[in-house]
């Protein structure tokens, strides 16, 4: 069940939220609903998959800013198997 929700946010974003919704094809609402989904999600793994090693290693590695890690494991997958 759908339910109306009120959110404040600011206008410029909202626009532009907006925009970057109708390029994909997709309702503001379905975006929103979706990212939340996602954060729920992963806070849920995060807090069932905790030990206390994987805990003391998060933030431990800090990738560059430009970092892609899909073009990145495409790079090492080309060179394993070609």
């Amino acid at each position: 069940m759908n339910t109306k929700l009120t959110l404040t946010i600011e206008q410029s974003l909202i626009e532009k939220a907006k925009k970057y919704a109708k390029s994909k094809g997709r309702s503001l609402s379905d975006i929103v609903e979706n990212y939340l989904k996602t954060v729920i999600k992963e806070e849920n793994v995060n807090v069932l998959d905790s030990t206390p090693i994987t805990s003391s290693l998060k933030g431990s590695f800090q990738a560059p800013e430009n970092f892609n890690y899909k073009d990145e494991l495409r790079k090492v997958l080309t060179e394993k198997y070609h």
